[in-house]
């Protein structure tokens, strides 16, 4: 019988480390849409698929960690949370923590922020500290405060975080009644990578190193194999690519603008675990791969979603996609978080008509 869907921690209750008796903060999360992509697929010479994040709640797949991370926060007894974000994290820590009647407290790098996104932190009454330094600046700092002063820490460096993030793949399996071949994401902070490898092996009846210990029970699992993990970076935020920490990260994918990323070793686990790789694009193919996205797909994204999908066109052209394999690539948020860069510097070109029928009809050429 169909049902309301209840978001991720009531609808996968069973492989989460959360018992009836605990509080459950939710904003209806998850349950977004698996779409098919014929032109990707055209294009790539593959079956692919596009997992729209940014149908959730604030528009990026942050809130599938905040419920959980946030849910454990009531149940500890804290009141007010805090994290460093390059803008999603802070938007939807902000959006949870008003749902928890939390104080919320965000650090941001200065002059790094996309509007969309620092508009939503403010609406929802977070307290902002603009940081003279980068995302990993903030994040040294943040920790700092959770460390000496009572407020909970919620970047994806708390676990509860990927435990909620894993759920995309529990909802990737369900829709497809498979594991894909492929699985392809942008990757920042890399905590989404480790995520989706948890869930995916979680699904197929393994447990990984990153997974909390709990005595919840397990449905059987429903699927046997596991993909190989894509994750791609932006070239100038790539620290996995080049073997280290980069100190002075610059992309126009601001979601994805860290030089030395929290999870770094679940990351590289899930990369060589998987047979994967974790390889750059530029940001012209990332606008590039945003554009088709709009185009072709009728699937908007902000830039550092895109980065999946130009990474598989990339690998494509390479020729390093298997014919006929089937692929999912995470988007992980909406393009009205920064609708300006793909609107670009050039004017919105309109066609002035008059309120006439057969003069708009002769002006789109009918």
């Amino acid at each position: 019988m169909a049902h309301l869907w209840r978001g991720i921690l009531t609808e996968y209750a069973d492989r989460l480390p959360f018992t009836d008796a605990d509080p459950i903060v939710t904003l209806g999360e998850g349950g977004t849409p698996l779409v098919a992509a014929p032109a990707l697929s055209k294009e790539v010479g593959a079956q692919v698929y596009v997992k729209v994040e940014g149908a959730n709640p604030t528009g990026s797949f942050k809130d599938r960690g905040m419920t959980s991370a946030i849910s454990k926060v009531v149940a500890d007894g804290d009141e007010a949370v805090v994290c460093a974000s390059t803008g999603n994290t802070s938007a939807s820590a902000a959006a949870y923590a008003v749902a928890a009647d939390l104080r919320c407290i965000v650090a941001l790098p200065a002059g790094k922020i996309a509007a969309g996104k620092l508009a939503q932190a403010i609406v929802h009454g977070a307290e902002l500290l603009q940081i003279d330094g980068n995302f990993d600046d903030c994040l040294r700092l943040v920790r700092g405060l959770a460390d000496a002063y009572p407020v909970a820490l919620v970047n994806s460096v708390n676990p509860y975080r990927l435990q909620g993030q894993k759920t995309a793949a529990f909802e990737i399996v369900d829709a497809l009644g498979r594991a894909p071949d492929i699985h392809a994401l942008p990757v920042g902070n890399a905590g989404n990578i480790s995520a989706y490898w948890m869930g995916f092996n979680e699904y197929a009846g393994r447990q990984t190193a990153a997974s909390l210990d709990h005595n919840s029970a397990r449905r059987p699992a429903a699927t046997d194999s596991v993909p190989t993990m894509w994750g791609f970076q932006a070239d100038g935020a790539a620290p996995f690519v080049k073997g280290e920490p980069i100190e002075n990260p610059e992309t126009i994918a601001t979601a994805i603008r860290i030089g030395n990323p929290a999870s770094w070793d679940y990351a590289v686990a899930a990369r060589d675990n998987s047979g994967g790789l974790i390889e750059a694009v530029t940001d012209a193919e990332i606008l590039d791969a945003q554009a088709l996205l709009a185009s072709e797909v009728g699937v908007f994204v902000e830039p550092a979603s895109a980065a999946s999908v130009a990474g598989v066109l990339k690998q494509a052209r390479a020729g390093r996609v298997p014919r006929g394999a089937l692929i999912t690539c995470t988007v992980t948020g909406n393009g009205l978080k920064d609708a300006q860069s793909a609107l670009g510097e050039g004017a919105i070109e309109t066609t002035p008509v008059p309120a006439d029928l057969a003069t708009a009809a002769a002006a789109l050429g009918f």
